[in-house]
């Protein structure tokens, strides 16, 4: 087993946290699956290629793998009802506890300069000022998740944690197009052009879905096709 699968498989446990139903709570792993494939494409981006800097793609998809490791220390199997959902942990809490993680779970499996570049990699990805083009990769990967049909299921599940209904996450929604919380991320939250532009695309997915949703809540839709058959009953008429 090579010391990237090792990596995988430490990260699997870690982030299938366990349930009093007895089963595994995948949300995290699903989420760092995708990241680590955001990593891997980003990778290839002909804008990479122009970097003088390798990357060093060891060390980049294992902070990948452990990025969010340390929300899993906030899952509280002994109760489900309350567990906390990503969006609670806030960015430094969550990046510290990560590296803790990495050096608990990783100590033994890899050597001390390569737990120090991920801890690095991982605490660097949250200063949107780095240089350090691994933490650029793995922001823009993450960052990424966060936009689109994605980024809408990462927001309904919170909702439905906490119990909140469909006019909550339309009234989420509009403060965020309000406030142009949107445009902020699109203009700060991408270090590579390519990605910020599929980011736009992603949310003008989830913008247009958002619309409907907010249709199909209010009845609009219903509404429309009542006018309708009334105009045409008095034009028969």
């Amino acid at each position: 087993m090579s010391e990237l699968d090792v990596i995988r498989q430490v990260a699997e446990q870690v982030l299938k946290v366990p349930t009093l139903a007895g089963i595994s709570d995948n949300w995290l792993w699903d989420r760092t699956l995708r990241i680590v494939r955001n990593v891997e494409h980003i990778c290839r981006m002909p804008e990479l290629s122009q970097i003088v800097t390798p990357v060093d793609r060891f060390c980049l998809t294992a902070a990948a793998y452990f990025a969010d490791a340390g929300f899993a220390r906030y899952a509280d199997a002994e109760d489900t009802s309350s567990r906390v959902v990503l969006a609670d942990v806030s960015p430094t809490e969550l990046r510290d506890f990560s590296t803790q993680v990495v050096n608990d779970r990783l100590t033994n499996a890899i050597a001390g300069p390569r737990i120090d570049k991920i801890n690095k990699i991982i605490l660097e990805s949250g200063n949107r000022f780095t240089e350090m083009i691994e933490a650029m990769i793995l922001s823009d990967a993450r960052n990424l998740d966060d936009m689109g049909a994605v980024g809408i299921f990462n927001e309904f599940r919170r909702y439905v944690v906490h119990g909140k209904g469909v006019s909550d996450a339309l009234e989420s929604w509009k403060r965020k197009i309000d406030y142009r919380y949107w445009q902020a991320r699109l203009k700060e939250s991408f270090r590579f052009e390519s990605v910020r532009k599929l980011a736009e695309r992603r949310f003008g997915a989830a913008e247009y879905f958002m619309n409907q949703l907010q249709v199909e809540h209010s009845a609009k839709d219903l509404e429309e096709l009542l006018l309708e058959s009334l105009d045409q009953s008095k034009s028969v008429s």
